[in-house]
């Protein structure tokens, strides 16, 4: 018996032995061997990896003044790891936040390193934390507070269309620019975000990398023109009961684009409100609308009857009111003969058959080769998101037919956008060069200036065929259709144009959209001006619309742009 229990005692004695030295084994290990696990918990306690976003460029007009900024608010996360009393930190945030005590309790004791509770904060609220904390008036360790930028227009709905509007998306919310401006350059105005850590205990440890800075962005926007055109557009939608409309001025001799706006538009800050209620208006339709342009489309037609020599200004043209094209039947806009006319009495009159009939001469080859090089059909490769390529169907597509060349060469069965079809005709105020229509001037990034060259997109006349055209078009305008468009003291070339507007299985009887396109002075073209009315109610016709909307316009225009007129012009070139 008691050989047994000395035996028994031997066993414990050993057993205990053994695990004494296993204790002693794992303490000798975790002291030498295991430092790098300790290391690597700690740091997931302490810290959490995080994208961190430079500032995001700003945006100014061609002058320097701000279109485009930032200011900051904050995002509000908590360290459960870090919070030193749940309570007061479900408390005081539930105050300031609007949230339930038992949603920031929950937060404050998740087992999670970094829980968010609010993006974006308004500064002010942040500012509050901030105050709290530091002045110890509430223990809030363990919460922690992120600046975040936000995007800011001073001019509010000022050129929004063109400037797009930045969102929140993607992993981390990063700061997304859309549509305008902000979405096709964003690349640019986000630059270069970093990955690193955010310590998250204590709260006055928090790592603040610098990532690169996104550039700054000069348009070639005039500040006050921009506000010039808005005014003027909403007063002639309003005047003409229009339901909206689109104004674009572009300098012919570089392409720089010194306003443009569509009505109506919205205000970038509200964008989400916006996206959710209208999102058409986030769309800028000077680029990414498409309409047919009625008359206005007779300028190319002209341009390429002259430039194959295939009439002069003189050259008559016997006006029957009819022609057939195809099998189709064209008539003149009034239904009217004008009978014995040359081509200044084709443009004064807006005769649709004389048209036609130049378009016909000219054979499809030779026409839709010149509207092809006049860029329609074609994108103009603005620097503008979601800009659309208009449409012009040729022969050998399905569903072009051989009444298209007569429908054509009036405006007809053919789509441009606005911004289309001002640079086509800034090419015939331009000497017939036309230019790369643009929005950037120059760019600003880490102490380094990029300045836009202006682009030749092509060729389409002859130089002498746009001094000619352009003359013609001057005439034509003093003595014809649109004589309201004439700005006193300025010669001024441009043509009217009253669109019919397809639906299903035809045009609309009673709705068009009215637009007049001038260029001035003729003598030394520094603006064009397209002004485009939708579906206006006090009339129907572009030349009692739209073209007293340009003169109305161009009045101040040409104050704001220096330019003096044209006797005081040619007297100061004598001297």
């Amino acid at each position: 018996m008691q050989t047994t229990v000395f035996v028994r005692l031997r066993l414990i004695l050993l057993g205990l032995g053994v695990v004494v030295a296993l204790v002693i084994v794992q303490l000798l290990r975790i002291d030498f061997f295991s430092a790098e696990y300790f290391e690597e918990l700690f740091a997931t306690m302490s810290t959490v990896q995080r994208e961190f976003a430079p500032e995001r460029g700003r945006i100014f007009d061609r002058h320097g003044e701000l279109l485009a900024t930032n200011d900051v608010k904050y995002e509000i996360s908590i360290s459960p790891p870090g919070v030193t009393d749940s309570d007061e930190v479900a408390e005081t945030l539930s105050r300031l936040l609007d949230r339930s005590v038992t949603e920031i309790r929950t937060a404050a004791e998740s087992p999670d390193a970094y829980v968010l509770v609010a993006r974006p904060v308004p500064a002010e609220v942040g500012d509050q934390i901030k105050a709290l904390r530091e002045s110890g008036e509430a223990r809030l360790n363990g919460v922690d507070l992120a600046p975040l930028p936000n995007r800011v227009y001073p001019g509010g709905s000022l050129a929004a269309q063109v400037l797009g509007f930045v969102g929140y998306t993607g992993e981390g919310d990063r700061a997304v620019g859309y549509t305008g401006v902000e979405g096709f350059y964003n690349d640019w105005l986000s630059g270069r975000p970093i990955q690193s850590v955010q310590a998250v205990v204590p709260f006055d440890a928090q790592l603040d990398p610098e990532p690169e800075q996104g550039a700054d962005l000069y348009l070639t926007i005039d500040r006050d023109i921009q506000f010039l055109v808005e005014g003027s557009l909403a007063q002639a939608v309003q005047l003409y009961g229009a339901e909206g409309g689109s104004i674009i001025v572009l300098d012919p001799r570089t392409g720089e684009i010194l306003a443009m706006a569509s009505y109506p538009s919205y205000n970038p800050m509200d964008y989400a409100r916006i996206y959710q209620e209208q999102p058409e208006l986030l769309q800028n339709p000077a680029v990414s609308g498409q309409y047919e342009p009625g008359s206005t489309f007779k300028i190319l037609t002209m341009a390429a009857a002259l430039d194959t020599g295939l009439v002069q200004p003189n050259t008559p043209f016997q006006d029957t009111g009819y022609i057939e094209v195809g099998g189709v039947p064209i008539r003149n806009w009034n239904g009217g003969a004008w009978g014995a006319v040359d081509m200044v009495g084709c443009l004064r009159h807006s005769l649709n058959v004389c048209m036609a009939s130049l378009s016909t001469q000219l054979g499809t080859t030779t026409f839709y080769n010149y509207l092809s090089a006049f860029g329609i059909g074609h994108r103009t490769n603005v620097d503008l998101a979601a800009e659309a390529g208009g449409r012009l169907k040729l022969p050998g597509d399905t569903d072009w037919y051989e009444s298209d060349l007569g429908t054509n060469a009036f405006g007809q069965g053919v789509a441009v956008t606005p911004l289309q079809l001002v640079a086509a005709v800034g090419a015939v105020a331009n000497g017939g060069v036309m230019m790369q229509p643009h929005i950037l001037l120059r760019v600003e990034s880490a102490g380094q200036t990029h300045v836009t060259q202006p682009q030749v997109l092509g060729r389409p006349i002859r130089p002498e065929t746009a001094v000619t055209l352009s003359q013609m078009l001057a005439q034509s305008l003093e003595e014809g259709e649109g004589d309201q468009a004439v700005l006193p003291g300025y010669r001024i070339a441009g043509k009217t144009g009253t669109a019919q507007i397809p639906i299903p299985g035809g045009y609309d009887q009673r709705q068009t959209v009215a637009s007049f396109i001038g260029w001035g002075p003729v003598d030394d073209p520094r603006f064009v001006v397209l002004v485009k009315l939708d579906k206006p109610r006090t009339s129907i016709w572009g030349s009692e619309t739209a073209a007293p909307a340009f003169a109305a316009l161009t009045q101040r225009l040409v104050v704001l742009m220096h330019i003096p007129p044209d006797d005081a012009r040619r007297a100061l070139a004598g001297q």
